[in-house]
């Protein structure tokens, strides 16, 4: 148990950005993000979900997205069940020109505090049979997750069929705020077991 006269709550400040993207055989691709936390947290500043701007390969990286898109968001919780994840989805044109999903993906804010930077593995739903493959690409309407946030939860998970496709790149700056003073220990020796460990249930030295 935290000491009498701490506080009750610990902050989370995260900014950075969504870097770039690699998608090989895509162009024109803009990204949306969206943050995912348990019921203990409240965001107190900064902005839950945006969309990018549209992006193009260059001659300089020609298999890069560079997006750049700022993310900024505090969190207040009281324990770290819940901790927060960011949802990326990825979207551009088809062959007719329709806006669909070119990659989901999702990652916890790092547990540490600094700078750090993620590699998130992307992948689309797909169709289940020949002939739904064949009716989306004909009418444009490509298998989808009517919500996002879905990719940061494991209910349902198992029965869709997905596949690989893409990475996206997100550096992170965060800062932490009384997790210390509530028994909680996020210092970077404990990175080797990227867990929450209580303070008073002792810290392994190794």
């Amino acid at each position: 148990m935290a000491a009498a006269g701490s506080p009750g709550v610990f902050l989370l400040a995260v900014n950075g950005q969504i870097e770039s993207g690699q998608f090989p055989g895509f162009d024109d691709l803009y990204c949306k993000f969206c943050f995912v936390y348990g019921q203990d947290w409240v965001p107190t500043a900064g902005l839950e979900e945006g969309i990018s701007q549209i992006t193009s390969k260059s001659d300089v990286a020609p298999t890069t997205l560079v997006w750049n898109f700022p993310i900024d968001i505090t969190f207040k919780s009281t324990n770290p069940s819940g901790w927060p994840q960011i949802v990326v989805s990825v979207y551009g044109p088809d062959f007719f020109g329709n806006d669909v999903v070119r990659g989901y993906g999702a990652v916890h804010v790092p547990f540490t505090p600094g700078r750090h930077t993620r590699t998130i593995a992307m992948f689309v739903p797909e169709s289940t049979s020949r002939l739904q493959k064949f009716t989306s690409w004909f009418t444009g309407r490509r298998p989808e997750f009517t919500d996002p946030k879905v990719v940061a939860q494991g209910e349902g998970r198992e029965v869709t069929r997905v596949r690989s496709q893409g990475f996206v790149t997100i550096s992170f700056n965060v800062v932490t705020k009384d997790m210390k003073k509530l028994g909680y220990d996020v210092s970077p020796s404990d990175m080797q077991n990227p867990s929450l460990v209580p303070v008073t249930e002792g810290i392994h030295k190794y």
